[in-house]
């Protein structure tokens, strides 16, 4: 009988130690490293997400993973895929006790959030066991690409992901095959604020590296990220094709063409100004493959 009731506490006293194990493995958690270098702890599985910004928005659409959101910010409100209905958020302030009453499992942030505020928005979130990784601004294809293999392996959708980041890579081959026997690459100015406050990227962005691959040149691209050149500036610089993908003004390819100075500059003369989708040219998803196309043409229409 003594035996008996030995192997009982035996197996009693097992069974708690696995208890107690399994509960040690749940307090620490999963650890992720973010797009920014910051270790994050993830208690449970992903089934709520908040999304706090219209690029991570459409990569965790176009993983199939759309059902899983539980609210976004208001610039992502226009994408097609996400369910009706949900939570818009204010994409520099977004409400904290709102996202506390959604109960997310993770908020997907982006290195735009803080720039409102220069702090860190979802700081009290975090500090109450809330996970929050941030996707940092994308300064190359190859960031986006990353950035898409990060979410995926984050929501354990890597063959979706590995199937998304192939599908883009075989699209931008193709483009790149369109022009790069090209000999007299084009001088490009992309433009994505109007005056009198113009704005450009330079190095280190992913519109920089977008000009590249359809094998032409910006005018800026020896500048530090985002410009703001000035018209004289780019007089100088004088682009034989400016592209804009400014939308908050009723003719911006227009209003280009009527600035003063701007009638000596070849892109002008040679009517060479062109409108870029503003969405796929901003955010670094997948999507941007539309405005890669666009800028091809664009630039080289013959090719």
């Amino acid at each position: 009988m003594s035996g008996v009731r030995h192997r009982a506490w035996h197996h009693a006293w097992h069974l708690l130690l696995i208890l107690l194990i399994t509960s040690c493995i749940a307090d620490k958690g999963k650890e992720v490293i973010d797009r920014t270098g910051r270790t994050v702890v993830i208690n449970s599985p992903i089934n709520r997400i908040v999304s706090t910004a219209p690029s991570n928005t459409e990569i965790i659409v176009d993983l199939g993973q759309a059902d899983k959101l539980v609210a976004v910010d208001r610039h992502s409100a226009n994408i097609e895929g996400i369910p009706a209905g949900l939570p818009l958020l204010d994409f520099f302030y977004p409400d904290a006790e709102v996202l506390i009453m959604l109960e997310p499992d993770i908020i997907i942030a982006s290195g735009h959030n803080p720039t409102g505020s220069g702090e860190d928005p979802f700081r009290l979130l975090r500090e109450m066991g809330i996970p929050v990784v941030y996707i940092s601004m994308s300064r190359s294809i190859d960031d986006i690409y990353m950035d898409i293999t990060f979410i995926a392996e984050l929501l354990q959708a890597q063959k979706e992901g590995e199937a998304l980041v192939a599908l883009i890579s075989s699209q931008v081959d193709e483009i790149i095959q369109r022009t790069k026997h090209i000999q007299n690459k084009k001088t490009v100015y992309f433009e994505i604020s109007a005056a009198p406050l113009m704005m450009t990227f330079g190095k280190d962005s992913f519109i920089n590296d977008m000009i590249s691959v359809i094998g032409a040149y910006n005018i800026f691209e020896n500048d530090n990220w985002l410009v703001t050149p000035g018209a004289e500036a780019v007089i100088k610089r004088n682009p034989d094709v400016i592209l804009t993908s400014v939308n908050y003004i009723n003719d911006p390819i227009a209003e280009v063409k009527n600035r003063q100075g701007f009638n000596h500059i070849n892109a002008v003369i040679n009517d060479r100004v062109y409108l870029i989708d503003n969405d796929s040219s901003s955010r670094s998803s997948a999507r941007f493959v539309l405005a890669l196309r666009q800028m091809s043409q664009a630039v080289y229409p013959n090719h």
